[in-house]
């Protein structure tokens, strides 16, 4: 067809290997940028990365054209039966709808009738999933109403997809996709002036609305997209125990208080969204969250109870419905469907049974579609008695042959183990949701869409749960292509923002144990390094009294097992070696995992450039550990091990870097540097407490490597490590950025910008220990075997300990009982 011959003139035309660098220039991105998608019952889990092709769908202006109007067409519809089902309910008085239907529908959420729709709108947000036949002929074949996914992939496929293929994306004139999420904002922001205008709460100063994106959490399957949106969109990313309903508000858990909420985009389903009227049992949702839907002090996309048009069954219904509520034909048929509850349907679904495939009625059902032609014999029995006792669990539909989209697949490994450096064209049924979004003008529509291809030619069903991939979908443009952008083309000094006023508590906490985590792997691969180099510098019987020091420390932190000393040398290493690859026990790899997973809890807040920079050091050393561990024991275990630790302390510096240089010094930079600065602190001064319990003469060199402070030290002194230079220069030395005082000071300013905020942290007793080691005397106190110097050593291990405590206490469980007239409310 006319619009592939660009891209077929580009394939055919490209030197060789270039379809191979794509590929893995398109793989390499997605696995760095994290994405991922959860396919349930994975052993990858949330971990599993995003499949995409390297090919894109292309769709030519005019076929794009009766797509788009049949979408708008099928969203507005949608609405109205919504609008109608809440509301009046005349299609079901007339008939028109069957009323078992609707009130046997586990999606008929009885609390919501009579929940006003603002303007006249109640699906916000809408998306259709179709298929096209090999006719050309595209069917609609499901309807999303609920929380439509899959626009925040779309995106993300735009974004790999056109950098794989600028100058054809060029020459092609694709369509862009900002403007239809700049669109979205703004009509969110317009509802939302209005509920702030409408229903104000007494003494609200907010003078535009505040608008929040709700997630499941970070298990859900698509919470890599919810995260990804939220940072594209500038909303908070939040959960249901962040928000929490006071006098028929809605607000936020944050630092200075409660803030309040004016839009809910909720990406979770209709019934968790509330435990006190709707599932009791749900974690997920906020309590008297429909009531305040009832007041309509808060806008929810969708209203809650808009899951009701998936059902399968409302698809034979449409055609009449769009008659009756549009006054015009439905413009994209759905494909045949009969709802099995009606005994006319029932029966003639049965005897066409080979020609159907038979799904739930309803999505609560959590039935596996069913093809008719794969029945035979006793199966084929069995299943019509289920028809028959439960029809109105089934709906059938005409089985329809996809048509097939052209996807790009490298050959095979040849026998030396290489890739060739061709590939070819290959072809898989393929399937496309489309996106929708209602504006104060109207509905509007994605200029694209999700893409996706089954796992081979023949699937019947297109599926990402079932090992299908994703495609870039180009609509092209019939002129030129404007400069879009999702960023306001002007500011006003009203405008401006210096601060961050609305950091949810939930957020914070990451923050703050985000950097503690940073931190602990960094101590953890200098305390594993420094232990490995002693392990090469001298045999067992020839090392020094800091050797037992090393030990003591390793117990400490979990990365040997306590237990007799001296351990074998073989014992040794292996311990050691799984400390650094084993999540399951305290050590490298536990510390790392932790640290991604609580990163991942802030996707919308941490920059790509950081993301990719902790998800390959995330990949480099669980992999090269375990390697290492498989491979082990061998002769250069330990010199590989040393090697893998440079890479982790040089990836860890990288990150501190990204804290240090590229996070503004808000709110949650502060709690982040406390939570790196307590780490720290409580990691030296344990090192300094255990080496204090030397001999005098024992060897310092381990303490400097571990302090990382060698290089400053031989560069000042020109001598071998002597104690009191050393403990002046990890205890006391206000330049020195691994010194206990130089944490110690920096900890407390942060915490005092906290205090000034938000009240006393509680770290008074600290300022009295930081002045108590500001007045030591070097030539007196710093020595080893010093009492003083020791109980100090404790001190700042127990005042670190209270002070997290606090911190938790005072911010992290936040609790409210109220809210004034300022429109916050205070624990």
């Amino acid at each position: 067809r006319d619009h592939w011959q660009t891209l077929l003139h580009t394939l055919q035309q490209a030197p060789s290997g270039t379809m191979r660098h794509r590929m893995r220039q398109v793989q390499r991105e997605v696995l760095e940028n994290g994405v991922t998608y959860n396919v349930y019952a994975d052993p990858q889990g949330s971990d599993r990365p995003w499949k995409l092709d390297v090919l894109p769908l292309i769709l030519p202006a005019r076929e794009w054209a009766h797509i788009e109007s049949a979408v708008i067409q099928r969203a507005q519809l949608m609405n109205r039966i919504l609008l109608d089902v809440y509301g009046e309910q005349n299609l079901l008085s007339s008939g028109d709808l069957p009323a078992s239907l609707i009130h046997g529908h586990a999606g008929f959420l009885r609390p919501c009738h009579g929940v006003a729709a603002q303007d006249g709108v109640a699906l916000h947000h809408y998306a259709v999933d179709m298929a096209r036949s090999p006719d050309g002929t595209w069917w609609a074949v499901g309807d999303r109403t609920q929380a439509p996914s899959g626009s925040g992939y779309a995106l993300e496929n735009r974004l790999v997809i056109s950098r794989a293929f600028p100058e054809l994306f060029r020459d092609l004139k694709i369509q862009r996709l900002a403007g239809f999420f700049a669109q979205m904002r703004d009509a969110l922001s317009h509802w939302g002036d209005q509920v702030m205008r409408r229903c104000p709460y007494p003494g609200e100063r907010s003078e535009r609305p505040f608008t929040v994106l709700l997630t499941p959490g970070p298990y859900n399957e698509t919470y890599y997209e919810q995260s990804y949106l939220a940072r594209y969109l500038g909303y908070p990313l939040v959960q249901g125990n962040d928000l929490v309903v006071r006098e028929g508000f809605v607000w936020l858990k944050t630092l200075s208080g409660l803030q309040r909420v004016h839009v809910i985009v909720r990406r979770v389903d209709d019934d968790y969204c509330d435990p006190l009227e709707l599932r009791s049992e749900s974690a997920l949702g906020v309590t008297g969250l429909t009531e305040a839907a009832r007041r309509g002090t808060v806008l929810i996309t969708n209203n809650l109870g808009s899951n009701l048009p998936e059902s399968g069954a409302l698809l034979g219904f449409l055609p009449r419905l769009c008659e009756l509520l549009l006054g015009q034909p439905l413009k994209m048929p759905s494909v045949a469907t009969w709802w099995c509850g009606e005994p006319a349907a029932l029966d003639y679904v049965i005897q066409a049974m080979d020609r159907l495939v038979f799904k739930p009625s309803v999505p609560q059902l959590r039935i596996t579609p069913v093809f008719g032609e794969d029945l035979q014999g006793e199966a084929r029995e069995e299943f019509v008695s289920r028809l028959r006792a439960r029809p109105g669990d089934f709906v059938a539909q005409e089985l329809v042959r996809l048509s097939q989209a052209p996807i790009w697949q490298s050959h095979e490994r040849d026998a030396s183990g290489s890739y060739p450096e061709t590939g070819s064209l290959k072809a898989s049924a393929m399937g496309l949701r489309v996106f929708a979004c209602a504006t104060p003008q109207g509905y509007v529509v994605m200029p694209g869409g999700l893409t996706r291809v089954a796992a081979g030619p023949d699937a019947r069903v297109v599926s990402m749960q079932r090992g299908g991939a994703s495609k870039d979908t180009w609509v092209i443009a019939q002129g030129d292509v404007p400069e879009l952008t999702l960023l306001r083309t002007a500011a006003s000094s009203a405008d401006l923002v210096r601060g961050e006023t609305r950091l949810a508590s939930r957020t914070v906490e990451n923050l703050f144990w985000f950097g503690r985590y940073a931190e602990r792997c960094d101590n953890t691969a200098r305390l594993l390094r420094v232990t490995f180099q002693g392990m090469l510098e001298a045999p067992p019987h020839e090392r020094g009294a800091d050797w037992a020091t090393r030990m003591a420390l390793c117990e400490m932190h979990g990365l040997l097992e306590p237990g007799e000393q001296p351990l074998s040398e073989s014992t040794m290493e292996a311990g050691l070696l799984r400390a650094m690859h084993d999540t399951s026990v305290p050590g490298l790899a536990f510390n790392v995992d932790q640290l991604f997973r609580v990163a991942f809890n802030l996707r919308e807040r941490v920059s790509s450039d950081n993301w990719r920079s902790l998800n390959r050091m995330h990949e480099d050393i669980t992999s090269e550990a375990i390697l290492l561990a498989s491979q082990a024991p061998h002769t250069d275990a330990i010199g590989d091990a040393i090697g893998i630790l440079d890479s982790a302390a040089v990836s860890l510096m990288t990150l501190s870097g990204f804290a240090l240089d590229g996070m503004t010094r808000d709110m949650g930079w502060r709690f982040m540097s406390v939570g790196r600065r307590i780490e720290r602190l409580q990691f030296v001064g344990s090192a300094i407490q255990h080496a204090l319990s030397m001999p005098a003469q024992s060897p310092l060199e381990w303490l400097l490597e571990l302090g990382d402070s060698i290089i400053t030290y031989r560069s000042r002194y020109m001598a071998r490590p002597q104690w009191m230079p050393v403990l002046d220069l990890m205890l006391l030395d206000e330049g020195n950025p691994r010194s206990v005082v130089f944490q110690m000071d920096g900890l407390l300013k942060n915490l005092q910008r906290i205090s000034a905020a938000h009240g006393s942290c509680g770290h008074e007793p600290m300022e009295r220990l930081l002045a108590t080691l500001r007045g030591l005397d070097p030539g007196r106190d710093l020595g080893p075997g010093s009492e003083s110097l020791l109980a100090l050593m404790r001190n700042v291990h127990s005042l670190t300990y209270r002070l997290s405590e606090n911190l938790n206490a005072r911010f992290f469980s936040y609790s409210s009982s109220g809210a004034d007239h300022e429109g916050q409310a205070h624990s």
